[in-house]
């Protein structure tokens, strides 16, 4: 597959099933992150939110995989087929959506802690000056 150049792009060039399963996955992330953008980043889908990536995802020859995955939620993985920093799953099983928006909302707890530290490390090197 070619790089597209946006997600819809990226959905319309995957065979039915595999479209059909990202699609719900997809819906079940805006569902969690409704003011998360959505990109196509490392040449997949990805939302981001506030200047960092919350998850991206994809299909591949064999399964669909949805990445990263975030430490504070490893105990629900559990029987599910992950690698560090993905789940994957087959095509007509999909992830339950429960389990994908605790995901979503513990990476963007993970990102806004992120964002906090930032501001603070800003703040002090404004007083420094």
């Amino acid at each position: 597959m070619s790089a597209a150049k946006d997600v819809d792009a990226y959905l319309a060039a995957l065979p039915k099933n595999q479209r059909a399963a990202l699609e719900k996955l997809r819906k079940t992330i805006r569902v969690a992150a409704p003011k998360a953008e959505e990109v196509i980043s490392y040449g997949i889908p990805a939302f981001w939110y506030q200047g960092y990536g919350i998850v991206w995802y994809a299909a591949w020859k064999n399964h669909c995989s949805l990445y990263p995955i975030s430490g504070a939620i490893t105990r629900e993985l559990k029987g599910y087929d992950t690698a560090k920093g993905t789940i994957r799953f087959a095509v007509g099983e999909p992830l339950p959506a429960a389990l994908v928006k605790k995901l979503v909302k513990a990476r963007i707890a993970e990102n806004q802690k992120k964002v906090k530290k930032v501001k603070k490390v800003k703040k002090v090197k404004k007083v420094k000056k």
